[in-house]
């Protein structure tokens, strides 16, 4: 689930691809949330084999994809940051036989988002950029292999071999206007999984509510973070998340909260509670671990408790988060409750909102067990709590 929400802001749009502007806008409106399937695109079926490195790259025939990172880098000194880069990709309405043809520079199927945050562990500023640019020169997206762009940022993978997930390591270049770039080689440390069942992820009861949920629970970084013109060595571990479908919500749902867990052990927990109307949360909710050697093991909403602590009041747009998260679910290896805190590095890590005007909250966490030992490292988002989703895009 994470990523899925991209917004963009018209201070990043180049003029020369802003023509026609108001149509543009129209579209970049509708961007990533859909409560009903849209015609003409398809649908996750379950079954499907995935075929790599193609299945890394860009899937056209389905409405909506994100390319997901986040982690925690460390400086030699020790000192921690977090980062995420999203690059999003949205298809427009399907052409019909009378519409006018794409312009030889640009496409008119295609819309490219990218965004970049960034969480200074030395003043813990939280740094965010969002792009938007139509399909052609200036951002693309490859349906061959991991290779995806957006201005001067990017993200690919080595070919390696058309049969393993995890050949070569993802390059990704990134940064927050003149403030911090980043050169991080992300090489897997543990298998690809494939959330869901039958390689489908539910998040309603509509089955085109669904999504195919590709991930790297565990990646090695290093590279440079460049901050003040100086360039500084770093290494940590990243998260990456590639979905791809035509619709995420379900009927009555207004938002989701969403972790991404790393715990020492070497185990994973992914864990999405998709939040209705009255607040309750919905069956199609999951908790999935992950152990050591990759394998995975999914739990429905009863197997688990998401409960919310405190309260975090957003002073730009007035919305209230959880300022913190308590997850309890059974430990699998031991068989007794295993209880998590999400403590958030820093409360001020809101987006508030670009293009399409919403507001949603995703950030790197620490992660204490129930005596308050660090025991691994997260990131959230929580949506829906600016505003409801359902009928905002």
């Amino acid at each position: 689930m994470g990523g899925g929400i991209r917004t963009g802001r018209i201070a990043d749009m180049k003029p020369s691809i802003q023509r026609p502007w108001r149509i543009f806008l129209a579209l970049a409106l509708v961007l990533v949330v859909e409560a009903e399937p849209r015609p003409g695109f398809s649908q996750p079926a379950a079954g499907r084999r995935f075929a790599f490195p193609r299945d890394h790259g860009s899937h056209p025939e389905f409405a909506l994809e994100w390319w997901y990172v986040t982690g925690h880098l460390y400086e030699t000194n020790g000192l921690r940051h977090g980062f995420q880069a999203t690059f999003f990709r949205r298809s427009t309405p399907r052409r019909t036989e009378a519409a006018a043809p794409a312009t030889p520079t640009f496409g008119d199927d295609q819309l490219h988002l990218a965004h970049m945050a960034f969480l200074d562990g030395a003043s813990g500023h939280f740094l965010h950029q969002e792009r938007l640019n139509r399909d052609g020169w200036d951002a693309a997206a490859s349906t061959n292999l991991l290779d995806v762009r957006n201005g001067n940022w990017s993200l690919r993978h080595g070919v390696g071999s058309a049969g393993d997930p995890g050949a070569g390591a993802v390059e990704l270049r990134g940064g927050v206007r003149a403030e911090v770039a980043w050169t991080l080689s992300l090489s897997p440390a543990k298998p690809l999984v494939v959330f869901g069942t039958n390689g489908v992820s539910r998040k309603a009861a509509e089955p085109w509510a669904s999504s195919h949920y590709l991930t790297f629970t565990r990646l090695a970084v290093t590279g440079t973070l460049t901050r003040d013109g100086r360039p500084r060595r770093v290494q940590g571990e990243a998260w990456m998340d590639h979905e791809f479908s035509s619709s995420q919500l379900g009927t009555g749902q207004v938002g989701w909260d969403w972790a991404g867990i790393q715990l020492n052990d070497g185990r994973e927990i992914m864990a999405y509670r998709m939040r209705r109307a009255d607040a309750a949360t919905d069956p199609f909710s999951t908790l999935a671990w992950v152990d050591r050697e990759g394998a995975v093991r999914h739990l429905g909403p009863a197997s688990f408790r998401w409960e919310a602590e405190g309260r975090w009041r957003s002073p730009e747009t007035g919305a209230e988060y959880p300022a913190r998260v308590r997850l309890t679910v059974e430990d699998p290896v031991t068989g007794r409750p295993f209880t998590l805190q999400l403590i958030p590095i820093q409360a001020a890590q809101e987006l508030t909102g670009g293009l399409g005007g919403i507001a949603y909250w995703e950030g790197a966490c620490r992660v204490l067990d129930a005596e308050g030992r660090e025991i691994g490292s997260a990131f959230m988002e929580m949506t829906g709590y600016a505003a409801s989703l359902s009928g905002r895009l």
